[in-house]
């Protein structure tokens, strides 16, 4: 027999006690039904257990479980236990901090069910403080745009972001796939790169599904603070990505002009040197680059002050 299971979602959770509820009580208000919620704890020292516990004691739809030693410590990790475990025919993940549109699931599932499309990406938007800001619109037939494997450059570059939590995924985007578990930020700018220099096509949409908790405690703001954790992971998903697109054969002047300039700005001479090489730069050009890096700490403030002045 068929599961009844369509949707597989994979909640990573870390000492979230103070905020879970929050976001499993988004879930619990999902207008599609059919879907698991996996909840993979990395090693919690709060009472996430027991708040997690009172949803699972009455919604058989959440499943709450420790992180295996199989998987490390990290939420590569515990997204890659959970896509082991699912059993849904699409994926999506939710971080344990955040709010969900009660049409999340459905918009995405009518858009993509009996259709030749991969996966469907939405748009979020921030809250800093309490729930009350967060207004549900409702969602009346989405307009949508078709991302190909051309556009693979706009989502690389940011210019079509595809954060962790926007996007619902076939869950045969994932069958050779999983994230890089020695990376702690960019995790799924990596593997969402390997994912789409494949071909897949999907859909995106305007409309708003998600609401991210903005606070100092997240991996995105502990990377805004320049923890060195963060950034040094960064680097190497940066690293990784520019040797998958190198095997695609998909390393454009535009990536190209994108990596050197981040290069510049994680202070990482390995981007720098690796995409010089993989655009097939010159001797003279990589001269340039090399010299360039080494006197950029002393130009950045005068840029810096010209930009300023011209400003004014």
């Amino acid at each position: 027999m068929k599961s009844a299971i369509q949707i597989s979602i994979i909640l990573a959770t870390w000492n979230r006690a103070h905020l879970i509820s929050e976001t499993l009580n988004s879930i619990s208000n999902q207008t599609f039904p059919n879907w698991e919620c996996l909840i993979i704890d990395d090693g919690s020292e709060d009472n996430t257990a027991n708040v997690v516990e009172e949803y699972t004691s009455t919604d058989s739809r959440f499943t709450y479980l420790a992180r295996s030693q199989k998987y490390k410590k990290g939420l590569p990790g515990c997204r890659n236990q959970g896509l082991d475990l699912a059993k849904g025919e699409y994926i999506i993940f939710f971080d344990d901090d955040d709010i969900v549109h009660p049409e999340n699931l459905q918009t995405c599932y009518n858009l993509l069910k009996g259709n030749d499309f991969q996966f469907c990406r939405y748009e979020k938007k921030p809250f800093w403080k309490t729930t009350d800001e967060i207004d549900f619109k409702p969602i009346k037939d989405p307009e949508f745009k078709i991302f190909k494997c051309s556009d693979l450059d706009k989502m690389i570059i940011g210019r079509i972001p595809f954060a962790s939590c926007c996007v619902l995924w076939d869950k045969k985007c994932f069958e050779n796939i999983r994230f890089n578990e020695t990376l702690m930020y960019a995790e799924e700018w990596e593997c969402y790169s390997r994912i789409l220099s494949t071909g897949y096509k999907g859909l995106l949409i305007d409309e708003v599904l998600y609401y991210n908790r903005k606070h100092r405690n997240s991996n995105t703001g502990e990377f805004q603070n320049r923890e060195p954790i963060r950034v040094d992971s960064q680097c190497k998903a940066a690293f990784l990505i520019i040797q998958t697109l190198i095997s695609k054969g998909r390393f454009s002047n535009s990536l190209k002009k994108y990596f050197l300039r981040l290069g510049f700005e994680i202070k990482s001479y390995k981007i720098i040197k690796l995409s010089l090489k993989a655009a097939n730069a010159g001797l003279m050009e990589k001269w340039k680059y090399k010299i360039g890096y080494h006197i950029y700490p002393v130009l950045k403030p005068i840029f810096y002050l010209k930009g300023k002045i011209l400003k004014d």
